[in-house]
């Protein structure tokens, strides 16, 4: 069979469970090559057991040729309308079910329907993404509230994980936001996340400064009669 390695992806892509990055493709071509030669060295110098095509496999595959690859059968997949569809992740490329299937693959794994989040606990994910490692204490100054049952929801649905200690007074704990988050959301990294001028970091450190600090305000400066 002549090397065709657009094919060779796509068998590799259905014949894994977990997300495949291009090392773990690279890899696959590495350890061919090293099988075909021991397999060579087996059948002695006749090379009876080798095959035509192991010849034809190169030795290296770049990750820009894998990237246009891959890209070429999210196409075909998506031109061809099937139930399945080619993503990439912060941890490599996968084939998942789409989105209108999910409730008949639900019913067959006996999984429940997923719980939404609340506008609270959304809210505290949103600053824990954009302002990571952030502290309870700033999360509660940014919304003015207590964020310790949204934080309590986040850390029991694994998008937030603890981070470390502040350098502060009493070592209060930072939080960030975990690998499930990122899945989640289906971006690659943080950067991937859209520019957020209300959530910007300077900005979140202002507020908390102004919150920590605040401003005495004269009732001239609000237009009350001054006594």
């Amino acid at each position: 069979m002549a090397f065709d390695l657009k094919r060779i992806l796509t068998a590799l892509l259905f014949s894994s469970s977990e997300a495949l990055s291009i090392k773990d493709f690279q890899g696959v071509i590495t350890r061919f090559h090293q099988q075909a030669a021991e397999a060579s060295g087996d059948a002695g110098e006749d090379g009876e057991n080798g095959t035509a095509a192991e010849g034809e496999v190169p030795s290296l595959v770049t990750a820009s040729q894998i990237r246009d690859l891959m890209e070429d059968i999210r196409r075909d997949f998506d031109a061809r309308d099937e139930v399945f569809q080619l993503i990439e992740g912060h941890n490599g490329y996968r084939l998942v079910t789409r989105a209108e299937f999910a409730d008949w693959v639900r019913c067959l794994r006996g999984d429940p329907r997923p719980i939404r989040l609340s506008q609270a606990a959304l809210e505290t994910l949103s600053i824990i993404a954009y302002r990571q490692p952030v502290t309870r204490a700033e999360i509660e100054a940014i919304r003015g509230v207590s964020a310790d049952n949204a934080v309590g929801k986040l850390l029991e649905r694994e998008l937030i994980v603890i981070q470390g200690r502040a350098e502060l007074p009493g070592r209060p704990i930072q939080y960030g936001v975990s690998e499930k988050f990122l899945e989640w959301v289906g971006v690659k990294s943080l950067e991937e996340l859209p520019a957020s001028d209300v959530l910007s970091p300077r900005q979140l450190d202002e507020w908390i400064q102004r919150a920590a600090n605040p401003v005495a305000v004269s009732d001239k400066e609000v237009g009350l009669p001054e006594e």
